[in-house]
């Protein structure tokens, strides 16, 4: 058996992830932690059903996966996620020390990079761009549709 492992291949699981936000009426992210070529965590926004600002896709994400390895550090791991980590994720993920961030649209208004691309730990690879317009589609597609739903 060929298991695929490509970044397209993890970044369709995140935005599989994200649908099921979609479907929940959460903002459109999702987020899969990989190591060794196999998902260890997956995560979706749950804000509004948790009424938690923190439950963010990535966070989630890095939860399972810190589970699953039994420890709080998730070097040698690579987080996929569909649209760039805020602030608040990337400090987070500053702290697991993961090894690899990609991801797949920018996010021009809550981005981390609009602080700093510092704000990563100084080991950490970011890539961006990987299926950029299916997630751009995701996102926009949401927020088109709340907005015309609450008018």
């Amino acid at each position: 058996m060929i298991i695929e492992s490509t970044p397209e291949h993890f970044m369709r699981e995140a935005l599989k992830e994200a649908m099921l936000a979609f479907e929940a009426d959460e903002v459109p992210i999702g987020a899969v932690v990989v190591h060794g070529n196999r998902i260890i965590g997956r995560g979706h926004n749950l804000t509004e059903r948790l009424n938690d600002v923190t439950a963010h896709a990535e966070m989630q994400a890095f939860t399972a996966a810190a589970n699953f390895v039994n420890g709080k550090y998730l070097t040698d791991c690579t987080l996929y996620v569909t649209i760039e980590p805020c602030v608040m994720c990337a400090g987070a993920s500053y702290l697991t020390q993961i090894s690899k961030i990609v991801y797949g649209a920018r996010d021009e208004k809550k981005g981390f990079q609009n602080i700093s691309s510092s704000i990563l730990h100084p080991k950490t690879e970011l890539v961006g761009g990987v299926m950029e317009e299916e997630c751009q589609k995701v996102d926009a597609g949401f927020f088109s549709f709340e907005k015309v739903s609450s008018d």
